[in-house]
C-alpha cells in the first residue's frame, strides 16, 4: 500500500517550457529540511558569535584613560635654579597594560615660554588601576632673565604648565590627555648682610669673646623664615673663626631682622692690624657664609656675602667706643 508521500509530483511546464518533469517529492523534502538544517547551525553560530562579542565588549569595556595634576612639588630651589616635580595622577580602565608613549610638557609666564621638553617612552600603565606619573622640570633662572629683561630677582612670577601625556590604547588607538596647572614661582635674591656693631664680652689678648650685631635684609618678594646661619668673618682682612647658630626670626618681605653670633677670637693675631682696628673709627670686615631659611615656596639655602664693610667696635654695657676699648688693652 503506496501513500501520497511515496508518489512522484509530476510538474508541467506551459507550451514555451518544454517537456513534463517528474521530481521525487520524498527526496524533494528531504533536500529542503537540509538546506533548512544547515541554514539555522549557521545562524545559531553566527548569533552565538555576536551575543560572545557583545559580551566580550562589554566585559572589558575599552575605555579613554583619564589624568589630573594632583601635586606640584619644589624639591630644591636655589639662586642659580628651581626643581619641580610635576605629579600626574593616571587612571587606566582597560583589562590590559597600555604604553605611555611620550610626554611633552611646556612652562610658560603670561604667554612666554620658560622651558619646554619631551619625556620619550615614559613608561606602561597598569590594567585596571592607577598610578602617579612624576614629571621632573628644572628652570633655570639665568637664561630666563637673560632672555626676558622685566624678570628680576627677588620677584614673584604667575606660570603655566601645560602637559601632554600621549597614549596608546588597543581599539580606540592613540590618544592625547591634555592637562594644565597654575600656579606661582620665585626668582630668589641673597639676603643683604651688615654687621651693625662688635660688641666684647670679655676681652683680652688671649682670648676675646664678642657678639657680632648682624642685620639681615630680606630683598624677596615674599618672608623668609631664619632658621640656620653659619658664617666666617674677617676683621682687618684677619679671620677670626666660624660661627654657627639657629635662631629662628622671621624676616619680612623687602624687611629685615638683627641676629646675635657670638665668636671668640686671639686679637693678639692681629698683629699691627690690631692697633689699627683701635684707634680707627670703624673696622673693616668680611663676612660669608648660608642662611637656611623656609619660603612659602619650600626650604631653601641662600648664600650671604659682604666685603669691604665697616662696623663700630664697643664695650659690652658701654657707651664709649674706641677710648674704653683702649684703655681696656692698655690695662692688660
Amino acid at each position: 500500500m503506496s501513500t501520497s508521500e511515496d508518489k512522484p509530483e509530476i510538474l508541467t511546464r506551459g507550451p514555451d517550457e518544454g517537456d513534463v518533469k517528474i521530481v521525487d517529492r520524498g527526496q524533494k523534502d528531504k533536500d529542503e529540511e537540509k538546506e533548512e538544517g544547515k541554514g539555522g547551525f549557521l545562524d545559531k553560530v553566527k548569533d552565538f558569535i555576536h551575543d560572545i562579542g557583545e559580551k566580550i565588549e562589554g566585559t572589558i569595556g575599552f575605555g579613554k584613560p583619564t589624568a589630573d595634576v594632583s601635586a606640584i612639588h619644589i624639591p630644591k630651589i636655589n639662586l642659580e635654579r628651581a626643581d619641580i616635580v610635576v605629579d600626574v595622577l593616571v587612571k587606566n580602565p582597560n583589562p590590559v597594560p597600555i604604553p605611555l608613549i611620550d610626554i611633552n610638557y611646556l612652562v610658560e609666564s603670561d604667554g612666554r615660554k620658560l622651558v619646554s621638553g619631551l619625556i620619550p617612552d615614559a613608561g606602561t600603565l597598569k590594567a585596571h588601576g592607577e598610578e602617579t606619573v612624576k614629571i621632573p622640570l628644572t628652570l633655570i633662572y639665568e637664561d630666563i632673565k637673560s632672555t626676558y629683561n622685566d624678570i628680576n630677582p627677588g620677584m614673584i612670577i604667575p606660570y603655566r604648565i601645560k602637559v601632554d601625556l600621549i597614549v596608546d590604547v588597543p581599539v580606540l588607538g592613540r590618544l592625547t590627555l591634555p592637562l594644565e596647572k597654575c600656579g606661582e614661582i620665585p626668582i630668589p635674591k641673597k639676603p643683604d648682610v651688615d654687621i651693625e656693631k662688635i660688641k666684647f664680652q670679655k676681652f683680652s689678648l688671649e682670648e676675646t669673646v664678642a657678639i657680632l650685631h648682624v642685620r639681615l635684609e630680606n630683598m624677596n618678594d615674599f618672608d623668609l623664615g631664619l632658621n640656620d646661619l653659619d658664617c666666617e668673618v674677617w676683621l682687618c682682612d684677619v679671620s677670626i673663626g666660624k660661627a654657627e647658630i639657629s635662631d629662628s626670626i622671621k624676616l619680612d618681605k623687602n624687611g629685615s631682622g638683627l641676629i646675635n653670633v657670638p665668636m671668640t677670637f686671639r686679637p693678639k693675631d692681629f698683629g699691627s692690624a690690631l692697633w689699627d682696628m683701635i684707634r680707627g673709627k670703624g673696622t673693616g670686615y668680611t663676612i660669608k657664609g648660608n642662611v637656611d631659611v623656609d619660603t612659602p615656596f619650600g626650604a631653601m639655602k641662600l648664600p650671604i656675602i659682604k666685603e669691604g664693610g665697616s662696623t663700630r667696635l664697643k664695650k659690652e654695657d658701654d657707651d664709649d667706643d674706641d677710648e674704653v676699648i683702649c684703655s681696656s688693652l692698655l690695662l692688660i
